[in-house]
């Protein structure tokens, strides 16, 4: 009986031991390497589980629009990449650039993080030209207030020549009748000598 005892103990040690074993296996596989650094003030820390997974995950220090990049690769060769912005949000981007090497802002665009320069000048002149329009709708309104004046000004203007002309026509009208009569006058006066002098 006490070698059964002995036996039984001795497999129960040897299980116990290949058990510790494959614990510890899984331990290291899980365990994360040291940082390595990395391009554009970053540092890569990479894990593998139990599975095969192989997780690679980028840390920017202090780019403006992106926190970090999550490369995941399964067993089988699969990829995922995840990026996530300084604000918390998180975005699959579906690329064939590495990730990993690549500048902060490079991989910040592929998620869409950044706005185009493009877009960016876009909204400036949009707001260029509403300003625009604004200082465009002020002088509008100036030449309108301007334009009423120069019409008041020229009604009055219009006013006063057509009361100088009137009077100027009633003037020449009157020294018209004046010339006249003296003509009729000193026509009447050469008829009487004409007769005076023929028989």
């Amino acid at each position: 009986m006490s070698k059964k005892i002995c036996l039984l103990t001795m497999l129960l040690l040897v299980a116990l031991a290949a058990g510790c074993n494959a614990h510890n296996q899984s331990a290291d596989q899980n365990a994360a390497t040291a940082p390595v650094p990395a391009p554009d003030n970053s540092e890569i820390t990479t894990t593998t589980d139990a599975s095969g997974t192989k997780t690679e995950t980028r840390t920017f220090r202090n780019n403006p629009n992106i926190d970090k990049v999550v490369v995941t690769t399964t067993r089988d060769g699969r990829r995922t990449v995840r990026v996530t912005s300084r604000n918390g949000e998180e975005r699959e981007v579906n690329t064939t650039e590495n990730v990993l090497e690549a500048t902060g802002d490079a991989v910040a665009k592929s998620a869409n993080f950044v706005a185009d320069k493009a877009e960016d000048a876009a909204g400036e002149a949009k707001e260029a030209g509403a300003e625009v329009a604004d200082k465009a709708e002020d002088v509008g309104d100036k030449a309108k207030s301007v334009g009423e004046k120069t019409v008041d000004k020229s009604k009055e203007v219009g006013e006063k020549t057509v009361e100088v002309t009137k009077k100027a026509g009633e003037k020449t009208v009157e020294g018209a009748k004046k010339v006249g009569d003296k003509t009729v006058e000193g026509a009447k006066k050469a008829g009487s000598a004409v007769k005076k002098v023929i028989p």
